[in-house]
């Protein structure tokens, strides 16, 4: 059998390592000349840079993906588990270094902000529940088959469904739980995890914190695109066939199925086609004809990224490989989000893999991917957003650093929700396709399977779990276990 998919994002690639672990044919089309979607590298002079998701967690769903292929990921994909989760600083001098561990974070957070330390191990504690009630139902199994609501997991969860704070807002489960402002506004920030708002996303989403503090934050030794390297080297190797500089067309559909692909005039038959590219323009431009559900289509887009890529020519001991310079305003920040508009005091993150992985920058310097969260592109001024914010970030870490970092610049590149859309098929340039701003919304993101169309799939940040790398992962998992290859002649 021949399975054809669209795209070679992280979720294409595992998808079609499994498909081809499976015995399948399979053949990639992606329109760009790499792998990997956003999750790409490029270089400027001395400096190398990821040019998208920067946080690595979860590590097992890709230890699994390897076992699947029957390899080993440690040869493949060396990384380390970090001592040490993220640098916060805020505009008035308070600086926190959030440790790893659980238990010396809650200490050091407790000291740090005069809280009682059961404050903060509660919260953890409550993220951890939720991640065990729920994390295997939400995340790893399709929420559109009966036989997920009919499992015992499910019934189980429904009996906590009371502390599973469907309906309150993650900042106000932070905020009963903390009641320390700068404490709730660093979990609030969990919530851009997903490009969601935590003012508005459901509070079971407070989940998100158990993925670093109680299973682990990590980086690669050699960067996060050493992610994309390692799996796509993996898919070669399982013998799948990689077509790069070509541009799927459209989807064959015939007596309501999928039957092939359309690439550059040549119609191509498949007996599974997988699309990796975002829901939105799979069925905007390759499927046309076919009915289109608009209601999935319309919801609210998560937000977007504005990227400014800096060589900076020194280093920094107070910086690490995550860095989170807030805003004086966290709530005024997202209202300005919904609006479509950019703060002028927006928080700013900072991360350097030279911390880590030497070789990214010159002896002398690092290497920043400094970005703010900015909304999906609806014809926004861009060039005064880019030239106003740019100007507004470098006063800041200028402030809050102590050194005037513009004359640190080296060398400079930008990524836009503009340049997002046109390199990744994005729509909108939004990050993580839909965001998860009402409790409904897992639940309307587009199934893994098409409703209408036999043997066409969807995986991808754009589909059912959602956008990141162990969600796009776990995406490429569930897609597979959708698909079913028919037994023939004994096999």
């Amino acid at each position: 059998m021949k399975a054809g998919i669209i795209g070679a994002g992280i979720a294409g690639l595992a998808t079609a390592v499994r498909l081809a672990a499976r015995g399948m044919e399979v053949h990639v089309f992606e329109a760009n000349a790499y792998p990997g979607g956003k999750l790409s590298e490029f270089r400027l002079g001395a400096y190398r840079f990821d040019a998208g998701p920067s946080l690595f967690t979860m590590p097992h769903y890709i230890e699994e993906l390897f076992q699947v292929a029957g390899e080993s990921m440690a040869p493949h994909l060396p990384y380390k588990q970090l001592s040490t989760v993220c640098n916060y600083f805020w505009d008035d001098q308070t600086r926190f270094s959030a440790p790893a561990d659980p238990a010396v974070f809650a200490e050091e957070a407790a000291r740090q902000f005069q809280v009682p330390r059961q404050r903060i191990v509660r919260l953890l504690e409550n993220s951890q529940k939720k991640y065990e009630h729920t994390g295997r139902i939400f995340l790893e199994k399709s929420l559109h088959l009966p036989e997920t609501w009919l499992s015992r997991s499910v019934g189980k969860a429904l009996l906590h469904l009371p502390q599973l704070d469907i309906f309150s807002t993650m900042h106000a489960v932070n905020t009963r739980y903390l009641r320390h402002p700068k404490l709730v506004q660093l979990f609030d920030r969990y919530a851009t995890y997903n490009g969601s708002d935590p003012y508005k996303t459901p509070g079971i989403l407070t989940i998100i914190p158990h993925f670093e503090y109680g299973i682990g934050a990590f980086h690669p030794d050699e960067g996060m695109y050493a992610i994309t390297r390692s799996i796509y080297e993996l898919a070669q190797r399982k013998g799948v066939q990689f077509h790069f500089n070509t541009r799927v067309d459209g989807i064959q559909v015939a007596d309501g199925k999928a039957i092939g692909l359309e690439v550059s005039g040549e119609k191509i038959p498949f007996d599974r086609v997988v699309s990796n590219m975002d829901v939105f323009f799979t069925y905007q431009k390759l499927l046309a004809g076919q009915k289109h559900p608009l209601r999935t289509l319309k919801q609210e887009k998560s937000t977007s990224a504005l990227i400014f890529y800096w060589g900076i020519k020194r280093k920094f001991a107070e910086l690490d490989l995550h860095n989170i310079f807030f805003s004086s305003d966290y709530q005024k920040e997202f209202e300005a989000l919904r609006a479509g508009h950019v703060l002028n005091d927006p928080t700013v993150y900072v991360h350097i893999t030279s911390k880590y992985t030497p070789a990214d920058a010159p002896e002398y310097g690092e290497n920043w991917f400094t970005m703010v969260n900015v909304p999906y592109n609806t014809g926004q001024d861009w060039e005064e957003i880019i030239d106003r914010t740019r100007k507004n970030i470098l006063q800041k870490l200028s402030r809050l650093l102590h050194t005037d970092i513009a004359s640190l610049i080296e060398c400079e590149d930008i990524l836009d929700p503009r340049t997002i859309e046109s390199r990744t098929a994005s729509h909108l340039g939004a990050l993580y396709g839909t965001s998860s701003n009402n409790r409904m919304a897992a639940f309307m993101r587009h199934p893994n399977f098409s409703t209408d169309i036999a043997n066409l799939y969807f995986c991808g940040g754009s589909t059912h779990p959602g956008g990141g790398i162990p969600l796009c992962l776990l995406s490429a998992s569930i897609t597979d276990s959708m698909i079913k290859i028919p037994v023939t002649n004994g096999h």
